[in-house]
């Protein structure tokens, strides 16, 4: 065994020309045993005479220089596929057409003429087997003799057929059934698989002929992911699928690189179409500043501010790395236009270094995304909270005031409705300063955007619960009928830019953000869609605990978007306008006086008193009460969270 594997790594060691002289000398040899066995099916006899006897050497001298003119060794054995069997078919043509030729040429002297006609199918089956077997023998020496995990390809489309492809020719799944929506397909077979309907996948998991499956339908709309994912939810399978078609015609994944089911896609929905025109507003041509653009918001806003063509991008972050990091993302996707990238590293509280900033770089939007938004820390820290969230917000609204920058958008949360946390609370004494500011008068527009929870923001569940899943649990809940609401990153930026583009001066934009999710809901379908099972009551011999912990302070069961339900429609279909109350210009001035002598006390009970005293329903370490229509969650169309 020790002298096999030993000739394994001195073959695979060998030089590229040496292994193709190899090959070429076997394909001599082959084709010539190949004319032989022509002769003999030919004539019936186990040992034929063949005359003139030099016709074996004709057969691989006239078919080995068409192998090399097709280019049939140019390419790797490792990697030969449906392009080996298209040379092979060409070159055995142009081979026995020219021995058809030269014995043409010499009168045929006695030679069958459907003897070329059978060495041609049979050098054809030789080529091709044996690049399909050599193949076959090079991924298992060079991969070892681990077995192959047998997948389930959901999509019989052009993607599940390249998909098959990739994964065939790696060492990892074994494609062993299509499964597909349309009838039409079923019971047909592609390359040699069958395509089965979804109902008879069952029947195969059942058996345990397949445990994956993978999802190759990267043009497919939410809704029809939704409606699979569903479906494939009550099977005992693991669920992954293939890149975004966007990302791999781009170049930057593979249709072989399977992951993990993008949980952040399904909670979603398919995002209305941004309007070009509020896109472009704010941004083309112009000089645009973006606070807090190393956060997950601020980076979104960036990427999709950069699409927009600006003047000028302004980038102000406190962290430095999460500078370097835009900053160098952003560069990347210049493309060779010319937009000045700008990298501010400092802070929002400093007011000098804005006015400068503004002033110098002469911005004409001001996008404020800079906060402390996690809630627990937060109320552990208020006095950050207040300076960074209240003060900071005033500082860069003063800046904006005083540089006359055009518009102002700060970038505001459902938590500010009647909050329950510190973080809450000093976003909506935020929202209470720009309110004052626009109605005290300015020529620079403010207005603020209030939305939900974003998928793959710090501190998202998503990431957390799959981690959990991943190490085996428990995946940790605050409460079983906690609710939030979501929305993507990059649906929540655009709609924030389309938002401050219709902006007239004080007005509080609200994001539909559809339906509430019920977590304790979601990590149930994370952990189905991974393979395990809910380790529940009903289920004792389950794979994975839910484990409910508690809600941490300030946190709340059930998010809203407005304090009164009378909310005005805009010309946008997702964006609404919140009608509130708020204070003058002279009251909040007093409170920003009174925060800032808190501060410098660090007296925290005068915090909240402020926070308590400005900003309606603020409860500190309630939860909220159940809202009648949140009590059920959402069911992700009534089928994937259960």
């Amino acid at each position: 065994m020790e002298q096999f594997e030993q000739y394994h790594r001195w073959l695979l060691d060998l030089s590229r020309g040496t292994k193709r002289r190899i090959l070429i000398a076997g394909d001599v040899l082959g084709l010539m045993l190949v004319f032989f066995l022509a002769y003999a099916v030919r004539t019936g006899a186990l040992w034929p005479t063949i005359s003139p006897w030099w016709l074996l050497l004709l057969a691989p001298l006239l078919t080995m220089p068409a192998l090399r003119l097709m280019g049939f060794y140019q390419g790797m054995v490792r990697y030969s596929g449906r392009d080996s069997v298209v040379l092979s078919l060409l070159a055995m043509t142009l081979g026995t057409a020219l021995m058809a030729g030269v014995m043409a040429f010499m009168g045929w002297k006695g030679v069958p003429r459907s003897v070329l006609f059978i060495y041609w199918a049979l050098g054809l089956l030789y080529l091709t087997g044996s690049r399909l077997a050599l193949r076959g023998y090079l991924n298992w020496a060079i991969h070892g003799r681990r077995p192959l995990t047998a997948v389930a390809i959901y999509g019989a489309g052009y993607s599940g057929i390249e998909l098959m492809t990739a994964l065939k020719r790696g060492y990892k799944f074994d494609p062993v059934v299509f499964v597909d929506d349309r009838s039409s397909l079923h019971g047909s077979r592609i390359e040699g698989v069958p395509v089965l309907s979804p109902q008879a996948l069952s029947s195969w998991v059942e058996r345990g002929r397949v445990r994956t499956v993978l999802l190759a339908m990267p043009s497919a709309t939410r809704a029809q992911r939704l409606r699979i994912i569903s479906f494939l939810e009550t099977l005992p399978v693991t669920v992954k699928s293939v890149p975004a078609l966007g990302d791999i015609v781009a170049g930057v994944a593979r249709i072989e690189q399977v992951q993990d089911v993008a949980i952040e896609d399904l909670l979603g929905r398919d995002p209305v179409p941004p309007r070009a025109e509020l896109l472009t507003t704010c941004i083309t041509g112009k000089n645009v500043l973006v606070t807090g653009a190393g956060g997950s918001i601020g980076s979104e806003l960036c990427r999709q501010i950069m699409q927009c063509n600006p003047r000028r991008l302004v980038l102000v972050e406190h962290s430095e790395f999460g500078l370097y990091s835009m900053e160098q993302e952003l560069r990347q996707m210049l493309g060779g236009r010319r937009i000045e990238i700008v990298p501010i590293l400092g802070s929002v509280v400093n007011r000098g270094l804005l006015v400068d900033v503004c002033r110098q770089y002469r911005i004409h939007t001001l996008y404020h995304a800079a906060a402390y938004k996690h809630v627990p820390i937060v109320e552990h820290n208020p006095s950050a909270g207040v300076r960074n969230n209240i003060l900071g917000t005033y500082t860069a609204a003063e800046a904006a005031d005083v540089a006359g920058v055009e518009r102002f958008i700060l970038i505001s949360t459902d938590k500010a409705v009647r909050p329950t946390n510190v973080m809450g609370a000093t976003k909506r004494f935020s929202e209470l300063i720009l309110q004052a500011m626009a109605a005290r008068g300015s020529e620079t527009v403010f207005s603020m955007v209030r939305f939900g929870n974003v998928l793959g923001s710090s501190g998202s569940v998503v990431p957390l619960f799959r981690k959990q899943i991943d190490k085996g649990g428990p995946v940790t809940v605050t409460h079983a009928d906690v609710t939030r609401y979501f929305m993507t990153i990059p649906e929540a930026s655009q709609l924030v830019i389309q938002a401050g583009a219709m902006a007239r001066g004080g007005e509080v934009f609200v994001l539909d953000m559809g339906e509430p999710v019920r977590i304790y809901d979601l990590a149930c379908t994370m952990i189905r869609l991974m393979g395990r099972r809910v380790k529940d009551e009903r289920c004792p011999e389950g794979d994975i605990e839910i484990k409910v912990t508690g809600l941490r302070p300030g946190e709340k069961l059930y998010e809203e978007l407005l304090f009164n339900d009378d909310g005005v429609g805009t010309d946008h279909p997702m964006i609404m306008q919140a009608r509130e109350e708020h204070f003058s210009w002279e009251q909040i001035s007093a409170a920003l006086d009174e925060f800032r002598v808190a501060l410098d006390h660090n007296d925290t009970v005068a915090m909240r008193a402020l926070l308590r005293r400005f900003v309606a329903g603020y409860v500190p370490g309630a939860s909220g009460e159940p809202m009648p229509q949140h009590k059920e969650g959402s069911s992700l169309d009534g089928a994937v969270l259960h």
